[in-house]
């Protein structure tokens, strides 16, 4: 597999259509200049710019696999966009979310994945849960798949809360070889079967140059923090490393999957 840099589209939002009011960081259905309609994630958001990066990152790491992504595009908010918006909370959110932000192709007429409705392969389920644990995703699970059923396919969606090691900024060294016991928990570690299958075919993709080309992507405004010290590529460097780390001792957590879907933990 040759891995590209990937291109990410820029899109200006013209059109605020409704919020997800069910998302904690209060994401939302726009439209753009491009005539397709988005669900933005916010860099004003309470969850910081750290969400845009995972979003960005894991979601473009899923198409290694040959996981279904929604296309992820850069969308710029003018600053007098929110004015005349009535809702306050709103308001200051787009206030604080002028620049660049996530959007996320929406898929219309999607349904939410229901893991005793649809069916997919054991060895599609080990890709996502393999992908999830090595990112440690926490937010894949029963109450909130993150999962879509769309043209009668599988379409992941959501890895705000992987790489969530960068919500600890100076201590993520020791995240590299965690086991991720939240595995557990995964809506798809029943049928989890061939990870270690997944680790052997796909785990020569995840060099740090291949991993490079995903993080050189990241905007540098996302990764230039208040309080952080480090300039972007300082940052880039760390989620690279991490990853390409985390891989190298993939045994960790593959093993920590074959004992959660075995009640072992």
């Amino acid at each position: 597999m040759n891995i590209q840099k990937p291109e990410i589209r820029e899109v200006e939002i013209i059109r605020y259509v409704m919020p997800f009011r069910e998302g904690g960081s209060l994401p939302a259905l726009v439209d753009a200049d491009d005539d397709f309609s988005y669900v933005i994630k916010f860099r004003g958001a309470g969850q910081g710019k750290r969400v845009l990066v995972a979003e960005l990152i894991v979601g473009e790491m899923a198409r290694w696999l040959g996981l279904r992504m929604p296309e992820m595009v850069f969308a710029d908010l003018h600053e007098a966009f929110g004015r005349t918006e009535p809702d306050e909370e709103i308001q200051d959110l787009l206030k604080f979310s002028v620049g660049k932000n996530l959007g996320v192709h929406y898929l219309n007429g999607a349904i939410t994945f229901d893991p005793n409705v649809e069916q997919i392969s054991e060895e599609e389920a080990s890709k996502i849960v393999w992908l999830d644990a090595l990112t440690m995703n926490v937010d894949r699970t029963v109450r909130n798949t993150n999962m879509l059923i769309w043209n009668h396919e599988l379409w992941l969606i959501d890895h705000g809360a992987s790489l969530y090691f960068h919500h600890n900024w100076e201590h993520w060294e020791e995240q590299v070889t965690k086991p991720f016991v939240q595995i557990k928990d995964h809506v798809l570690l029943h049928k989890a079967t061939q990870v270690r299958a997944v680790d052997q075919q796909f785990r020569h993709l995840f060099t740090e140059d291949n991993l490079w080309k995903i993080v050189s992507a990241v905007p540098d405004e996302w990764l230039e923090e208040v309080g952080r010290t480090e300039t972007a590529d300082e940052a880039r460097q760390v989620y690279v490393t991490f990853l390409a780390q985390r891989v190298q001792h993939s045994d960790i957590f593959i093993d920590q999957i074959e004992k959660a879907r075995e009640g072992r933990i």
